[in-house]
């Protein structure tokens, strides 16, 4: 008989806790420390992992300038596509008018303080003092600044490097093997994740504002569509194997609106796709930090929803502002609980629109969490592989790998 896959077993979860939320609200509630537990575990493999990985695959390039050409790749992309993603969020806000209509809470502010971010303190931020500090805090793009310095002198030690090096290369495969047990235990999170939402908010979570998240939805799937449809046909990448290789970290990261919890198994996913080692673990977290297409999406639109729901109208060029605005803070705060939505409480302060706009939104905010980051972490696979064609490897010439197994590599 063939064995389910992990894939299967998401779902399964997925749909029994909305089953479960539904019909058993008051239980429903205390299921949510399945889901905890699973991204507690889940962000024990983070710092590690990409230590690790980023290490082998700069030293094993053995060339400092060849990381450096990959980083400027990866950064232009970046910026591209994320500013293509602000303006799809400004184009759907604009054309549905999703917040004409809808009343302000004065005074609700969702417990979110204002806070404002310039280029000086994103820049400091990126920078560690202690690398120890940055792994115990999860700061993926302070991991990532000294783990490439780290492994560029690496590369240029050489013979020295290389039991340290060989060292990282263990670590790696354990903590994949690490992994693959950890995620046996992500139907029953996602389970325990979506019947405690759907326990708290009922299913009227699904009814309320559902003019703005149909928006959003509709926006992300438009640029899903359209946006990574046309750069797969640019970049010529072999578009059904990497549906293929992508479905269950996209799925994972859907279902638990982390981005983390997809990490381990992208990178895994994405190697065996065919994408070089030193591409993958420095162009994918790195994304996490630059390359946030489904959130500055959202941004751009909740803005504007906010001003439609104050009834403020905001000229074009006004418009433009804020996107340059939120280009820059949403850089910025990687990590941060609830990022969006203090991105988002910063901005409002800035062009002087009522805070109290956040709270709207928190209502429902969980539904839209789910689909910024499934598309965030579909756009970071998505970059992988455009630099890797960028730098010459031939996706298509790959066949023959599947994705890894969970079940079986736990077996084995």
């Amino acid at each position: 008989m063939k064995r389910i896959s992990l894939t299967t077993w998401i779902m399964i979860g997925l749909v029994a806790g909305i089953a479960f939320g539904a019909l058993l609200p008051g239980p429903a509630k205390e299921t949510a420390i399945l889901g905890t537990i699973f991204l507690r575990l889940i962000k024990t493999v983070i710092a590690p992992l990409i230590f690790a990985t980023l290490v082998v695959g700069i030293a094993g390039t053995g060339n400092v300038k060849t990381m450096g050409r990959i980083g400027g790749k990866a950064i232009l992309y970046f910026e591209i596509v994320t500013t293509v993603a602000l303006f799809v969020g400004l184009g759907a806000v604009n054309l549905i008018k999703p917040g004409v209509g809808v009343q302000l809470t004065k005074g609700a502010t969702a417990g979110l303080t204002q806070t404002s971010t310039n280029f000086s303190q994103i820049l400091e931020h990126t920078f560690p003092t202690s690398i120890i500090d940055s792994m115990a805090r999860g700061d993926v793009l302070q991991i990532v600044v000294f783990t490439f310095i780290f492994g560029m002198a690496c590369a240029v030690v050489g013979a020295k490097a290389k039991p340290f090096v060989g060292f990282c290369e263990s670590l790696a495969e354990i903590m994949f093997q690490y992994t693959n047990y950890v995620m046996l235990f992500a139907p029953l999170g996602v389970f325990g994740a979506i019947a405690s939402t759907i326990g708290d908010k009922g299913l009227g979570v699904l009814v309320n504002l559902g003019k703005l998240v149909l928006t959003l939805y509709g926006a992300e799937l438009f640029f899903i569509v359209v946006v990574f449809g046309s750069v797969t046909v640019i970049a010529k990448i072999p578009l059904r194997r990497f549906i293929h290789f992508v479905r269950e970290p996209f799925l994972l990261a859907f279902s638990t609106a982390s981005s983390e919890a997809a990490l381990p198994i992208a990178l895994e996913n994405m190697e065996l796709f065919g994408v070089p080692k030193h591409i993958v673990a420095f162009v994918l977290p790195t994304g996490y930090s630059f390359n946030l297409d489904g959130s500055t999406l959202y941004l751009s639109l909740a803005a504007i929803f906010v001003a439609q729901a104050a009834g403020v109208h905001l000229a074009f060029t006004t418009q433009l502002f804020m996107l340059l605005t939120l280009m820059l803070t949403s850089k910025g705060v990687a990590g941060v609980p609830r990022a969006s939505l203090v991105i988002l409480a910063g901005t409002l302060a800035s062009f002087n629109l009522p805070i109290e706009g956040v709270a709207v939104i928190l209502g429902v905010d969980t539904l839209m969490d789910m689909a910024r980051t499934s598309v965030n972490l579909l756009g970071n696979c998505l970059a992988t592989a455009v630099v890797a064609r960028w730098e010459g490897v031939d996706l298509a010439a790959i066949e023959g790998v599947a994705p890894v197994d969970i079940a079986e590599a736990v077996s084995a």
